[in-house]
């Protein structure tokens, strides 16, 4: 069986051979989680355009982020003018993006839901990230 930590690995090492294979460079920030600097699991860049990615899986069509992940997050993405992307990889469904301004905002946390970030206005693909890094 194997272990969260390393699915996480996993999906994190998948997206990025998905940007490349797309000729946009993509690196994963080993301990992104557990420095004490801002840092998100994934940078994508292409023509001077950046996406600061930070990846989950789940089970579920939802996954809860806590508001310092969010808060690093987009403090890297100002920092370096990058766009705050979360990116959640569904077992069975595959691949979700969205904009951190599209995360349904709670008193405790941020949630990523599926129902949501489908709902039109805030469906974010991987396609329109690659449109949006090749401009």
């Amino acid at each position: 069986m194997v272990k969260t930590k390393q699915k996480g690995t996993n999906a994190e090492r998948e997206l990025i051979h998905m940007f490349w294979k797309k000729g946009i460079a993509a690196a994963r920030i080993a301990g992104s989680g557990s420095m004490q600097l801002p840092l998100p699991d994934i940078i994508a860049g292409k023509n001077n355009n950046i996406v600061a990615i930070e990846c989950k899986i789940s089970k579920n069509d939802y996954v809860y982020l806590t508001k310092k992940e969010i808060y690093e997050l987009e403090k890297f993405a100002l920092i370096i003018g990058a766009m705050p992307i979360v990116a959640v990889k569904i077992n069975t469904k595959g691949w979700f993006f969205c904009h951190t301004n599209s995360l349904i905002k709670t008193d405790k946390a941020h949630v990523f839901n599926i129902k949501h970030i489908d709902s039109g206005q805030n469906t974010l693909n991987f396609a329109k990230i690659v449109s949006f890094l090749n401009t």
